[in-house]
């Protein structure tokens, strides 16, 4: 049985790729030992974001998002079928599990072949074409038979759910405006708390103040046991 994630830390930024993966890698590194066996990163495809991860963490496997990936079936879907017909389900499924048994190019193969069919409209070729440009430059980063044989991950799901949580439900509400100062406060105070980790910040926040104040340290807070 799968289980879900360990010792998850959660950080946001509106400071860029670069920013985030700078603190990913630093974060990372303290955990290394003979107990890690394998890192892996995912992602959603985009050049950009794979280049950096590559350059940040050159040691993680780069794994493509299958919910992505399965997102770029139901465009093809909406667009051989239209987006209420039935026909779609059982063309994805299809199509899904092939992706999942490692038969990425048999799906790659067959979106060219629709793309050929004197059937098929200009916006569906141009749909086709797409889905199948992102499965072939990708191709790499889905080996999901192999991934699965690992026990590794191949969706971002607790990534997602993340985003949503920690910036969404606290930031887009309605009628809200940021600074960018005051959203990037907010956001690390509220990963502070989501890691557990409010006391040892509020401890350190005394120990900053004494020293501030008095020139003498105060005690050293705790630190997280992860």
């Amino acid at each position: 049985m799968r289980t879900g994630p360990q010792n998850k830390r959660l950080w946001a930024t509106l400071a860029g790729k670069d920013a985030a993966l700078a603190r990913l890698a630093q974060q990372a590194a303290p955990r290394d030992g003979p107990h890690i066996q394998h890192r892996v990163a995912l992602t959603d495809g985009v050049e950009a974001l794979q280049e950096r991860v590559q350059q940040y963490c050159p040691t993680f496997t780069l794994v493509l998002d299958f919910i992505h990936a399965d997102e770029k079936l139901w465009d093809v879907a909406n667009s051989l079928f239209g987006e209420t017909a039935a026909e779609r389900m059982p063309w994805v499924e299809r199509h899904s599990l092939d992706l999942l048994s490692g038969g990425v190019s048999q799906v790659i193969t067959e979106l060219r072949r629709l793309v050929s069919l004197t059937t098929t409209t200009p916006t569906q070729q141009t749909v086709l074409t797409q889905v199948a440009n992102y499965f072939e430059r990708n191709t790499a980063y889905m080996r999901y038979d192999q991934y699965l044989v690992h026990g590794w991950p191949i969706a971002s799901g607790v990534i997602e759910g993340a985003c949503r949580h920690l910036v969404k439900d606290r930031c887009e509400l309605s009628g809200m405006r940021w600074t960018t100062t005051g959203v990037e406060n907010l956001l690390r105070l509220r990963a502070v708390a989501e890691n557990g980790d409010w006391e040892a910040y509020r401890r350190f926040g005394q120990q900053q103040r004494q020293q501030r104040l008095y020139g003498v340290p105060g005690p050293a807070p705790a630190l997280p046991e992860n």
